[in-house]
Order: structure tokens, then sequence, then C-alpha cells
């Protein structure tokens, strides 16, 4: 398994993740619209909203996955992190980076992966939008675009959510 790569920023990303207040909070429903309409866009069977922490992925929403989070080090979402537009797997079995990954040579059995960095309101990236199968495949290009909406909105969503959280903390 190949190590992940880094932002620039990580350590400043890092505090952002933990000072988000998003981390181990209850299911929301606006995410939970986001990952069922990017299962139904291209799809896959599991969506995912990811905060991607120190030593874990943890899933603010989840769509045909009973996992809340993974280890870091596993995380495909890693490499989605640091990518400017979608990071697509088309098979995972033939990739270097990820054909000894246990999450595919193990269960879930990742096969096909796309995802694409969320932003938070000082500019992090906090986590990912993200769409996995268990079995090899393309995204059309019509499903890139709408996906790269997609997670533009969820990124919107994640602000809103942020904001929402400080403001109450602040009173």
């Amino acid at each position: 398994m190949a190590e992940f790569p880094v932002l620039y920023n990580e350590e400043d990303r890092l505090r952002a993740v933990e000072q988000c207040g998003l981390l181990d909070t209850p299911d929301d429903p606006r995410f939970d619209r986001i990952t069922r309409l990017a299962a139904y866009l291209t799809d896959a069977p599991i969506a995912l909203v990811s905060l991607v922490a120190t030593h874990r992925q943890w899933f603010k929403s989840r769509h045909g996955l009973a996992t809340t989070e993974t280890p870091r080090d596993m995380a495909f979402c890693n490499f989605a992190l640091v990518e400017p537009t979608i990071f697509v797997v088309e098979d995972a079995t033939q990739d270097e980076r990820f054909r000894t990954n246990p999450l595919v040579t193990g269960g879930p059995g990742i096969r096909f992966y796309a995802g694409m960095a969320l932003t938070g309101l000082g500019g992090h990236r906090l986590g990912t939008l993200c769409v996995i199968d268990t079995i090899p495949r393309r995204l059309e290009p019509v499903q890139r675009r709408l996906f790269g909406d997609l997670a533009a909105c969820a990124s919107d969503v994640l602000r809103m959510v942020e904001l929402e959280l400080s403001s109450t903390t602040r009173q």
C-alpha cells in the first residue's frame, strides 16, 4: 500500500478539521440527501461524506455502508484531498497505490472510487464526497460534471453547518 500524499498546509488543515465541530456528530439529513444523490447519479452502491482527520476518516454521511470510520492510512480520500478536481480510480486492483489496500483485498472490496475534496469556511479541504463500487467502472463526462456540482453543494452545506455550530457555541 502506497503512502498517501498530504497537502502543503496539512497541519493547518488538520486543525481546521478538529475545530469545525462536525466530527462525531449525529447524522444530518442535508448530507444524507447529497450521498443519496451521489449514489444515484453515479449508479454506485456506496456514497460518503467524509472528514479526514489525523488518524482516521470519519463519515458524516454514508449511503450503502454501515461503517462510520476507517483508519486514515487506508483512505482513498487522502488522494482526493490533494487533487484540484475529481479523483478517480477505475480499478483499484490494477492501481499500484491501492491494490494491496485492506479495503480492496478485504471488505468492502473496493474496485472503483471517485472523490472530490470539500472545503470548509477557512478554505481548507476538510474531507470529501466520494462514491465507491465493488466492480471496476468509469464515469461518463456528464457524471463527472454533475458529481463536481454535487461536491460543490456538499461544500456549501459543510460551510453552512460550520456557521450554525459556531453561532451556537457563541451563545
